[in-house]
């Protein structure tokens, strides 16, 4: 079809060819830790872990281990860890004052003969303005693809376990690609330092070092010289986005645009960017079967039982709901018709974190963008865009879908969903409080 926007990205991104058998796609957050670690412990030349987070728990301390111990096997083994730099030094929300994963990185540094470098980048001066929300861990020629962080839940250690995708994608080119960006486009910057040593520079002496790096992300890419803007095969292309209009957004559009017969988006987080509103509703018009897959408020990772004390956070997963109702409000006829299919999430009291999308038959999305205004503008974000134009994988893509879909009911009516009403008190005065000083538009463009 032809393209909708005047400086289209799609047909000039330069791709990595990929083989089928390269593909594998992990059904699972235990299976997906069992991978890690032997993919970690037979590693021979390079280990870059890059997540939001590795948090101190059993499952954190479980890959920390193991990074010290394929370091120690192989004293030349290029090992990295990249976190986010503000997320290390605070402890978890609602928890109270914690001293962070950094002061357990820096434990580990003491008390290891290897040494396993934790680096932290800061994307702003604070995590409520931006994140590092990067995404793959490269293993060798490698690259494990995944939403999740590091701890119990994403790594399914115990009972609990929190939803998400899992790839891993054998290339030597995209490999090199993702490593080369985290050692030159983050290592090297004067703003990101070693977590994992004493003596941390304060966030506001790196000020100016910090205002630097994110000018140099918002005009930076993955490096694809190597690639081909060739379409006729299997192929990945890496992509890199922070702030607004970048171009990992853009293609976001853009691969909703092009859907002509059929698009599925997973996100946890319901809260569309209004660009990716207008282009869902210009699909519909054109007849685009659209399935959109979200957590229960009850499988959000923010949830809090009522029979617990109220805190701030717990408000989240209803301002969600409140946003996906409207959204399905507005859209009841495209549901009437099974044009518009919007899908709840729920097994248990597991959690769901799945962020991507699919088009047609043709494209799959691998990211950890939850497709909201927070990962349109202010996130440092990547994704993976596998293009597939003969169908060479879509055995095992509809098998994901299926293991996606399993756990899930279609919304019939907007009226399914629950009301300001019928939430708990303290969460209901709570929301409307924050209508009432009219500060619920802005909270939608940080969450």
């Amino acid at each position: 079809m032809p393209s909708l926007f005047k400086r289209s990205l799609l047909p000039k991104l330069r791709s990595f060819p990929l083989t089928a058998d390269a593909v594998t796609i992990l059904s699972g957050a235990a299976e997906f830790r069992r991978c890690l670690l032997e993919k970690i412990a037979s590693a021979t030349q390079r280990i870059y872990i890059v997540a939001l987070y590795l948090q101190q728990d059993e499952a954190g301390q479980e890959i920390l281990d193991a990074l010290h111990a394929a370091k120690l096997k192989r004293p030349e083994l290029d090992v990295v860890v990249v976190v986010d730099w503000l997320r290390a030094q605070r402890g978890l929300i609602g928890a109270g004052k914690q001293p962070g994963n950094s002061a357990w990185y820096q434990e580990a540094t003491r008390t290891h003969e290897s040494v396993v470098p934790v680096y932290g980048v800061p994307v702003q001066t604070r995590e409520l303005f931006g994140v590092l929300h990067l995404k793959g861990f490269v293993i060798d020629d490698c690259v494990i693809y995944s939403g999740a962080s590091l701890n119990n839940v994403y790594l399914h250690k115990f009972d609990k376990y929190r939803y998400d995708r899992y790839h891993l994608l054998q290339n030597h080119a995209l490999a090199d690609s993702m490593q080369h960006l985290i050692q030159h486009g983050l290592i090297a910057s004067k703003a990101v330092h070693r977590l994992d040593l004493p003596n941390l520079p304060t966030t506001r002496s790196l000020r100016n070092d910090i205002g630097d790096l994110r000018s140099r992300l918002k005009h930076a890419a993955y490096d694809t010289t190597a690639g081909s803007t060739a379409k006729g095969g299997l192929s990945v292309s890496p992509l890199l986005g922070v702030g607004k209009n970048n171009p990992l957004s853009r293609v976001i559009c853009e691969l909703i645009a092009s859907a002509q017969h059929q698009l599925t988006i997973c996100t946890p987080y319901f809260n569309l960017p209004l660009a990716v509103t207008r282009e869902i509703n210009r699909a519909l018009g054109r007849g685009v079967k659209i399935d959109i897959v979200v957590g229960d408020k009850t499988a959000n990772d923010f949830f809090i039982p009522p029979s617990e004390p109220f805190k701030v956070i717990a408000a989240l997963p209803y301002l969600y709901e409140i946003s996906l109702r409207r959204f399905a409000k507005r859209h009841q006829h495209s549901i009437d018709s099974g044009k518009l299919n919007l899908h709840l999430w729920k097994d248990g009291d597991n959690t769901y974190h799945l962020k991507g999308m699919w088009i047609d038959k043709r494209y799959t999305l691998l990211t950890g963008n939850n497709l909201n205004p927070r990962a349109f503008r202010l996130d440092l974000e990547n994704a993976l865009l596998i293009d597939d134009p003969k169908g060479e994988l879509l055995e095992p893509r509809s098998k994901e879908l299926g293991e996606i879909f399993h756990n899930t009911t279609r919304i019939q009516r907007y009226q399914d969903l629950e009301t300001l009403l019928e939430y708990p008190a303290a969460v209901a005065k709570f929301l409307k409080r924050v209508s009432r000083v009219r500060i619920e538009r802005l909270l939608y463009r940080i969450l």
